[in-house]
């Protein structure tokens, strides 16, 4: 009885500790992003199954993606005490598994999509998983651009779910929602940068505020995108792909952002990260919900 009772602890730890190379949190914003992309290029007629398999595939992939950038980061994690009690750096994983676990999922779920959604919703995933796991991951340790790379496959995730609708990549919307997430990705990893940066020092991450004490550089590339939100979100509407109700929050909702931005570059200091930070962590869930509630009043 009890070599059973801790037989499944040991199950459910296990199950708990692979659940959370996963990244649960980036990878659902993933899946809410390819959704919104998903509804978008619809257009109205939404194919239900074909969504479902789209949501499968991505989360695969997405969910593989994270479980390798652990792998290849778990001697950094281990660095840093923000990450140091992940699965890998406190050995509760064998890193072998591990890598066998990652690139299965992402092999998979390419597969799945190939087969069950279109061979254009394949390409966007595995092009997310191949730039975010081959470039931007070693780019971290080399150059501050990592930022403006790792922005990429970041905003792939919309194209994705409308490529999976459409079948193409040729349709200026989906493009748009890639400028609106690419534009959020800036500030927010940026305001994350500023308030982790002993801890990215420490493990040797070549984040910007490393070499900008004093602020200057990192308030510009937090401003610029911030600014180019404002004409991007309004694109939409322009467009003709959403209503007044999603325009009149989003703009309110980017004008915020804006005003969190400002307020950094004004005082630069780890308070006002903060806020930025926290700011940037409801801004694209707001913008997604307009969307969703733009498209079933519209």
């Amino acid at each position: 009885m009890i070599t059973r009772t801790l037989s499944a602890k040991y199950l459910f730890s296990s199950l708990s500790d692979y659940y959370e190379l996963t990244k649960p949190g980036i990878t659902f914003t993933v899946l809410a992003s390819m959704l919104v992309g998903f509804i978008m290029g619809a257009a109205g007629t939404i194919n239900y199954a074909l969504m479902a398999h789209a949501l499968l595939g991505t989360y695969m992939i997405a969910a593989g993606t994270a479980a390798h950038n652990m792998f290849m980061e778990r001697g950094l994690d281990g660095l840093m005490r923000r990450t140091s009690k992940r699965p890998l750096p406190d050995s509760r994983l064998n890193p072998k598994h591990v890598s066998i676990f990652s690139l299965s999922l992402i092999t998979g779920g390419f597969l799945y999509l190939l087969l069950m959604v279109n061979i254009a919703a394949g390409l966007i995933s595995l092009a997310t998983a191949v730039i975010y796991l081959w470039a931007y991951t070693p780019l971290k340790r080399i150059s501050a651009l990592n930022v403006f790379v790792g922005a990429i496959p970041g905003a792939l995730p919309p194209v994705g779910g409308w490529a999976a609708a459409t079948g193409t990549v040729f349709e200026h919307g989906m493009w748009i929602l890639f400028g609106i997430v690419f534009c959020w990705q800036i500030p927010h990893v940026m305001s994350i940068a500023w308030v982790c940066k002993k801890d990215y020092e420490h493990a040797g991450f070549q984040m910007l505020p490393k070499n900008d004490e004093r602020g200057i550089m990192t308030s510009i590339w937090i401003l610029v995108p911030l600014i180019i939100l404002l004409p991007t979100v309004y694109k939409l509407y322009v467009m003709d792909l959403v209503g007044m109700f999603y325009l009149a929050g989003a703009l309110i909702t980017t004008f915020g952002f804006l005003w969190y931005g400002i307020r950094f570059s004004i005082y630069r200091n780890v308070n006002t990260a903060k806020s930025l930070m926290f700011a940037s962590f409801a801004y694209l869930p707001i913008i997604w919900i307009f969307i969703f509630v733009d498209w079933m009043i519209w």
